[in-house]
């Protein structure tokens, strides 16, 4: 007789620190897994806190709320069994990153997370100590294996689990997303399927949580290296997963596969998503932002509208006497298509008060980047002065390239509680811009083809003060994602002059990066909690 177990992957958005809520949340998914009929419901790493806590971990005051969360859960597992992830402190003060299998009302058993990550954004020896046992519990006939998020990089924590006795393996994720990251993902699964020939449950977050997005594409993988289940990427998702015990071994029946996405909309899903969550998750009623008539600003309006809804979206041109027309129709015209509310406040009234109050004080000097920044300061008091008064917060619409050499104004352009597109370089964002109008012409064609400018004097042009994008970007991500030398650089084909000045403007910039706004982490190599540099630094190479 062959009996089948149904496993359900729960692929859930909480949020850090709302353990009533989260609680809640996986309260609400047991109910409606049982109503699927499941046997188990598996939830991603540190559910109960959600992911990264960072220092809340370090308040006394939470781990006798995780407990009673705990308990909540294991007494609202009625007839069906549950693996959360929690932190959990013990008499001596060790905190650990914790999973709990529980069935029958209370915790069977419980695993403590063996390889703790403490690179790129992840900073768990800061708060937790390591395990060295395999977690193994049987449970309708099926024996299943216990690992979290990092265990299933290396080969000791998954060879230990069979070792003792797993058939099958569960891994409790909160991943991040970057461009890459899906397909690592799979080739890492690929290697502990092959070293320990046990089928795998993946199951990841899903969620913005600040600048990380979470991007779920839970998924399983057959004994045979198959994905033969796949959940759907940037959606909270119950995924059906049905498991047959054959000849002594756990079969994974191949069920329902989610089509992933690809390339540029993937990257726009988790801009979406990053936005939506911020937003949301810190209870602003919606957000504005300055809409110039160019192309990043042009697909932060994009994004915000399809984050959020057009209702919650505001633009305000701020026109000057350098601003083109054409910029202040595309910027008119896309707001009307998009149905955000529009408004156009010409600055050149308070330029000539500011100018006129500190004529005295600058006399006798020539106009240079001063006068420029003057303008972007007071284009972002203006946008700060409506946030205010709506309760709105300012969309930041730096790309990575600017906010790599410092191409933006303190207190200027970089003002904003968000910045969507942060870590999105310049190519990227033209990439962006023309699929989202594959989806339907919302950003005017110019926009996209014309020669890019801050427009904060007569003709400018973005090229006259930097090296042409694709140049540009491509020593930006040799020597920020991938730590190249500037020799290294300069032997890829570039002039040791541009790569020495552009190293020299990335280095200098690392103040402004500082007090910029968070934004939504897409690359492997992200400014701000991956990229951890000094601003004083007499470092040179």
């Amino acid at each position: 007789m062959t009996d089948t177990v149904k496993l359900v992957m729960a692929q859930i958005n909480p949020k850090v620190g709302d353990i009533a809520g989260n609680v809640n949340l996986i309260i609400d998914q047991l109910q409606e897994a049982k109503l699927k009929g499941a046997d188990l419901v598996v939830f991603p790493e540190m559910t109960i806190t959600g992911y990264p806590p960072e220092d809340l971990l370090l308040r006394e005051g939470l781990y006798p709320q995780v407990e009673e969360a705990l308990l909540q859960v294991a007494q609202s597992a009625e007839d069906i069994a549950c693996v959360v992830g929690y932190p959990m402190v013990d008499e001596l003060g060790e905190r650990f990153n914790m999973a709990a299998f529980i069935a029958d009302g209370q915790i069977q058993a419980s695993y403590i997370k063996q390889n703790l990550p403490n690179y790129s954004v992840f900073d768990e020896q800061r708060y937790f100590r390591s395990g060295n046992q395999a977690c193994v519990v049987e449970f309708k006939g099926i024996k299943f294996g216990i690992l979290i998020c990092e265990d299933i990089w290396k080969i000791s924590p998954a060879a230990q689990a069979k070792q003792a006795g797993a058939e099958i393996l569960l891994t409790l994720n909160a991943s991040p997303f970057s461009q890459e990251k899906h397909q690592d993902r799979i080739e890492t699964l690929s290697h502990r399927v092959n070293e320990t020939g046990l089928p795998i449950v993946y199951v990841n977050q899903v969620g913005g949580q600040d600048e990380l997005v979470f991007d779920g594409g839970s998924f399983v993988m057959s004994a045979d290296g198959d994905v033969c289940v796949q959940s759907a990427e940037f959606s909270s998702q119950l995924t059906e997963v049905a498991l047959l015990k054959q000849n002594g071994s756990t079969v994974v029946v191949p069920g329902a596969k989610s089509e992933l996405y690809q390339d540029e909309a993937r990257v726009y899903q988790a801009l979406i998503t990053g936005v939506h969550d911020y937003v949301a998750k810190n209870g602003f009623s919606g957000v504005l932002l300055g809409l110039s008539g160019g192309i990043d600003s042009a697909l932060t309006l994009a994004v915000a509208v399809d984050a959020l809804g057009a209702d919650r979206v505001e633009a305000v041109m701020m026109p000057f006497r350098y601003t083109a027309q054409i910029s202040q129709e595309d910027a008119a015209e896309q707001a009307s298509v998009m149905g955000v509310k529009y408004q156009s406040i010409p600055i050149e009234p308070m330029y000539q008060a500011f100018e006129s109050s500190l004529q005295a004080t600058l006399a006798g000097t020539e106009a240079d980047i001063t006068e420029e920044n003057l303008q972007a300061r007071i284009r972002g008091t203006l946008l700060m002065a409506i946030s205010n008064k709506t309760g709105k917060m300012v969309l930041a619409t730096s790309n990575k390239s600017e906010v790599a050499v410092g191409y933006s104004t303190l207190y200027g352009d970089m003002v904003g509680g968000f910045s969507p597109l942060k870590d999105v370089p310049k190519t990227m964002v033209y990439r962006l811009a023309q699929y989202r109008n594959t989806l339907s012409p919302v950003i005017p064609e110019r926009v996209i083809t014309r020669p890019p400018s801050a427009e904060l004097r007569p003709d400018q042009k973005d090229q006259d003060s930097l090296p042409d994008y694709d140049t540009l970007d491509t020593i930006i991500k040799a020597y920020v994602k991938q730590d190249k030398t500037p020799q290294e650089i300069v032997t890829m084909g570039y002039s040791e002059e541009e790569v020495r000045r552009v190293i020299r403007l990335i280095d200098r910039s690392e103040y402004k990066r500082r007090q910029a706004a968070p934004g939504v982490k897409i690359t492997h190599r992200a400014f701000g909690r991956d990229r951890r540099y000094p601003i004083t630094s007499g470092y040179k190479e």
